[in-house]
């Protein structure tokens, strides 16, 4: 199993033989650890041409495809759930692709970096920069991050298309965080998973 912490959470979250569709599935880790711990069935949609082979060298079935044109090759709710992974902030349309994510799957789980984390609001309070650090290891000029956004901010687009929050786990990246990610998410979050379903 991977060492990502929202990894191990996404696994938590997914049904035993669930179908599984992996948007920006990256070199295929978490399929591939769900294929083989719950053993769920699905695809990953991946554009990096090298993520692509470490894919198939792992035996995920990968499609190569933009998730910024839509998933309409997909019928509605064909999988049991959708999966996206700290992708979010980096499309063209996150809002019309989390629109994609719950007509092809009955849910989904996204995770994203908060831009609120008190280092990136330090680095900018006292230096006066974008912030580069581990956690964020781009400049401003070649980041693929191009929609900032913190907890609050998805939770309030979460409301405006009325979706179901199921679960939502503030980590840190060392660990599933403490008490202070809990009392203080927007503040002391790194980073965001969020299980989402169609409101009633």
């Amino acid at each position: 199993m991977s060492t990502r912490v929202d990894f191990a959470i996404i696994s938590d979250w997914i049904d035993q033989g669930s179908h599984i569709l992996d948007l920006a599935c990256g070199d295929g880790t978490l399929l591939a650890d769900l294929s083989k711990d719950k053993q769920v069935r699905g695809y990953g949609l991946e554009i990096n041409p090298q993520n692509i082979q470490n894919c198939i060298e792992k035996g995920v079935s990968v499609l190569e495809q933009n998730i910024d044109q839509g998933l309409g090759n997909f019928e509605d709710q064909s999988f049991d759930t959708v999966v996206m992974a700290q992708a979010l902030q980096a499309l063209q349309f996150p809002h019309l692709a989390l629109d994609e994510m719950l007509r092809v799957g009955r849910e989904c789980i996204v995770t994203f970096p908060n831009f609120g984390h008190w280092r990136c609001r330090w680095h900018l309070a006292t230096k006066g920069r974008m912030p580069v650090s581990r956690f964020m290891p781009y400049t401003w000029y070649d980041t693929p991050n191009i929609h900032f956004c913190t907890f609050k901010d998805f939770e309030d687009l979460c409301r405006q298309k009325k979706l179901k929050i199921i679960n939502r786990m503030v980590t840190d990246n060392a660990n599933r965080g403490g008490w202070r990610t809990h009392l203080f998410p927007n503040l002391m979050g790194e980073v965001a998973i969020y299980h989402l379903t169609r409101g009633e």
